[in-house]
């Protein structure tokens, strides 16, 4: 794999940093993708210390032109794209129906939904060239297997819209040897959360409590960005040759419990 090229987007931190540095292990040059070029930069250098290759592309995932601009940048640095995670994305305003406001449901969509099109749209043409690849759409056990988190109308709508895409794409994306899956985490440390407008909550809230944690696997505990890297990187690589279309898990069966 030392030839291939991976842009990851949101990969400043969480499963975006996790899922950068895992693929640069795996010997791709990495274009990591973000609006915090501070954040980026760490990983860079994080890459580099391990011998890798990777650069910094400062973009938001939701603008055309800053998107059109960025992957034209890692190509014409490494020369092709083979890998593709798109990772970006916020968890916006959690508010009753009747309180969530117009703007706050476009800035989810432009972010989770729009940023996650512009991603594949802008970068396909590159995986075409490359005679095939990967695409990995980063989604979530809300709106794919559960549907009980206070307020996130929103949220759990873009979370199955990219669901949907990964499954409408998979069969005209399969001529040109291009694979493309969905991973869909649970509960994981990542700091999503302070994007969060949780407003409320008691009026949405489903009453179901589990005394011993949500997450069976792990006896409770949040899984790790790490657990989703990996999976994102087996996606990526020829051991799944045989797997497109298909949302994957990652939740330690918390989806199961709710």
């Amino acid at each position: 794999m030392s030839n291939r090229v991976a842009m990851i987007t949101g990969a400043g931190s969480g499963i975006g940093r996790a899922a950068s540095l895992t693929l640069a292990r795996d010997g791709y040059s990495i274009g990591a993708l973000g609006h915090s070029h501070r954040e980026l930069a760490a990983v860079v250098d994080d890459i580099a210390a391990l011998g890798g290759n990777a650069i910094a592309l400062d973009a938001d995932i939701s603008d055309e032109r800053q998107m059109e601009t960025a992957v034209s940048s890692l190509v014409d640095m490494y020369g092709r794209l083979d890998a593709v995670v798109a990772n970006a994305g916020i968890n916006g305003a959690w508010a009753p129906i009747d309180s969530l406001t117009l703007d706050e449901w476009n800035r989810t969509i432009s972010v989770n939904l729009t940023g996650t099109f512009l991603t594949i749209r802008q970068t396909v043409p590159f995986l075409k060239k490359s005679g095939g690849g990967a695409i990995i759409v980063v989604s979530s056990i809300n709106g794919t297997r559960t549907f009980t988190t206070p307020g996130a109308t929103a949220y759990t709508t873009t979370k199955a819209g990219q669901v949907a895409m990964v499954q409408q794409l998979s069969l005209e994306l399969a001529r040109h040897h291009i694979r493309i899956n969905a991973v869909c985490p649970g509960e994981i440390e990542t700091n999503i959360g302070s994007n969060t407008n949780l407003r409320q909550k008691d009026d949405t809230a489903i009453p179901v409590i589990w005394p011993e944690g949500q997450v069976p696997l792990t006896g409770g505990k949040p899984g790790r960005s790490e657990d989703v890297a990996e999976v994102i990187a087996f996606l990526a690589s020829d051991r799944s040759r045989h797997i497109t279309g298909s949302p994957i898990w990652v939740d330690g069966g918390q989806g199961l419990l709710r």
